[in-house]
């Protein structure tokens, strides 16, 4: 069936649009897709099926990735053991090439990330009621549970929930919190938050400018910690975790269980041209990636790369994600391409975050939000 005529089957002749009506069910399930499995799901439903061009290049199970993927993914140690414009030089390369790098002996203690990785998991298996008091797609809450917050605009939904709650520069009272993730998420997001600062600083400086100036530009004025959970698909082949994006901040420091499935687009080089690439479980390791509002400010200097999230057939995936911004119902602020230390012309117009953020939440994750602020030459 092409996709026209499944258009034409969704909706009938009198406006009835089955699809919209499988999703505003699902939805007020307030159980997300944990509550699908919970209930013995052996078939993907229609409204989390994606299209082919999707799914091109889908390995049946996530896989561990081949040596040339792990070396594609930068690694970057920050224990203080090498020379700074060495380390500099190195968060350079990283971030304009493939736009992801993990970083090793950051500073933030294993047992803070070991524990909020299991927080994150023991709130999505846990009580069903415990999350319905959360459930909301209010974006004005600070905290928020909900299974794809694009439900209603993407072309189809992503195997995934998600916890997300906003801890700067407004963080919630700790009662706002789930009872699961009280006290854990607070002191990860503020470990977290100070990570980034120190990556801002290298970035910073790998723009040849003082290692302030990214921050004080408010760079990382406002951040949001989401723990995702995949649960275990039936039809793996069918859907993804998450559908190809990019970030629409400034950077994202991610922790990931062992479990894989983390993957980015990139050159690979050769015969073998733009595909997927793993990223791979690093025991210890934090993730960075750089953000569309980064990759603007930056004038292309950084990329912000697409991403996805595989389904997984055999056991649930938690994944813990600091987004960082600025100060989102405060700040005016244009932001532009940064001309010092280049002879570039500015490739984008300057734009206040909140426009740049309205603009994504109108597509939700589908194409990517800089070409829209991009200016023609």
């Amino acid at each position: 069936m092409s996709a026209t005529t499944e258009a034409g089957a969704a909706t009938g002749g009198d406006g009835y649009d089955r699809r919209r009506e499988e999703l505003q069910a699902f939805d007020d399930t307030k159980a997300g897709v944990k509550g699908l499995v919970d209930a013995g799901v052996t078939a993907v439903p229609a409204i989390f099926r994606h299209p082919p061009d999707a799914l091109r290049e889908l390995p049946p199970t996530p896989s561990p990735p081949p040596a040339d993927a792990r070396a594609a993914i930068p690694v970057v140690d920050l224990s203080g053991g090498a020379p700074r414009e060495e380390v500099v030089a190195r968060v350079r390369r990283a971030a304009g090439t493939a736009g992801f790098f993990q970083v090793i002996n950051h500073g933030v203690p294993g047992e803070l990330t070991a524990g909020v990785l299991a927080a994150v998991r023991r709130f999505h298996e846990g009580s069903p009621e415990a999350k319905r008091r959360v459930y909301t797609r209010d974006a004005a809450r600070k905290v928020r549970f909900s299974s794809n917050f694009d439900l209603f605009q993407s072309a189809a939904a992503g195997w995934r929930d998600t916890l997300s709650c906003d801890l700067a520069p407004d963080p919630p009272r700790p009662e706002e919190l789930p009872e699961a993730v009280r006290g854990v998420l607070l002191e990860y997001g503020a470990a977290a938050a100070e990570l980034a600062l120190r990556v801002l600083e290298l970035l910073s400086e790998s723009l040849g400018l003082g290692g302030g100036h990214l921050r004080e530009m408010g760079c990382a004025q406002g951040y949001t910690v989401v723990g995702h959970y995949y649960p275990p698909c039936p039809e793996p082949h069918l859907t993804l975790g998450t559908s190809r994006h990019t970030d629409p901040k400034f950077l994202t420091v991610l922790l990931q269980d062992g479990m894989g499935g983390l993957q980015v687009l990139l050159d690979r080089g050769g015969a073998a041209g733009r595909g997927w690439v793993d990223v791979p479980p690093l025991p210890g390791a934090l993730i960075v990636n750089i953000g569309d509002l980064l990759q603007l400010v930056s004038n292309n200097r950084f990329r912000s790369v697409e991403h996805r999230v595989l389904a997984n057939r055999d056991a649930a995936r938690v994944s813990v994600a600091c987004f960082f911004n600025t100060d989102m119902k405060r700040s005016t602020r244009l932001y532009g391409p940064i001309t010092e230390g280049s002879d570039d012309p500015p490739l984008y117009r300057s734009v206040t975050a909140r426009e740049f953020i309205a603009h994504f939440y109108t597509k939700g994750l589908e194409g990517r939000p800089l070409d829209h602020f991009r200016l023609q030459h």
